[in-house]
């Protein structure tokens, strides 16, 4: 069964959504994190997917905008939460497991410095560490997508499963937040080159049918998908049977 998980994309203190990854076309949805993820929590999320924008795209120094916001989510929550956005060595990965986080998911670290993902899954396990590949046209993006690395996405896929990374949240910036559907092409190709790692699906799902299509992408190691704009703007009609029933 397809795993559904829940976004919180922090930028300022608030939970928001940009569409195509562009900082400049951004939907601001709740400006209370913590009441935000309580309420996927509510609704039998049974994870949660959280990034630290301002952190991804910043240098060192901008690294723990949110990181108030991120505590206060780990703390408030009974279900496990993975972290991305400016994790780039193993102090930042310490540190975040340290407020509460079960998993955290590496991205322009994986591109920069490969070596230090296979001392991170060596030292915090692979059930800690998760690859972020996130690209546009197959070039992965880094620095929160601002930036290109001539990276093919699938070469990096294969070198992060040989450091032993067991699972990649890959996303496919431009279908992100425009609910058109998944790259389901994109998630055949990349299956087919892994023979260890799971592939935690992300970008376009706009109605249950791009959930359909993606849970039957099973044999190509996709396992989970993250969703955000969809269920922020209530796409499926079952959000309003379980709202009725779990809210406090």
């Amino acid at each position: 069964m397809l795993l559904l998980i829940p976004a919180i994309d922090l930028r300022g203190g608030h939970c928001v959504r940009l569409h195509q990854g562009r900082y400049d076309h951004e939907t601001v949805y709740e400006p209370d994190p913590v009441a935000m993820a309580l309420s996927w929590q509510r609704q039998r999320a049974a994870w949660l997917h959280v990034v630290d924008l301002d952190a991804a795209r910043g240098g060192s120094e901008d690294r723990a905008h949110n990181r108030m916001e991120v505590a206060g989510i780990c703390a408030a929550l009974n279900i496990p939460v993975q972290i991305g956005g400016g994790i780039r060595t193993l102090e930042d990965i310490q540190a975040v497991l340290a407020l509460g986080a079960a998993r955290v998911v590496l991205g322009t670290s994986a591109v920069q410095d490969p070596d230090m993902i296979a001392e991170a899954v060596a030292h915090f396990s692979a059930e800690r560490i998760v690859a972020g590949i996130d690209a546009r046209s197959g070039e992965v993006r880094t620095q929160g997508w601002t930036q290109g690395s001539g990276v093919d996405a699938i070469d990096l896929a294969q070198d992060m499963e040989r450091r032993g990374v067991r699972r990649i949240v890959y996303t496919d910036i431009t279908r992100d937040g425009t609910m058109q559907g998944p790259n389901l092409a994109a998630y055949r190709a990349l299956g087919r080159h892994l023979h260890a790692a799971s592939v935690t699906a992300s970008g376009g799902v706009g109605s249950y049918r791009d959930l359909a299509a993606l849970s039957r992408l099973q044999a190509y190691r996709v396992d989970s998908v993250i969703v955000g704009r969809s269920l922020y703007e209530g796409r499926f009609p079952c959000q309003q049977l379980w709202n009725a029933h779990t809210k406090p």
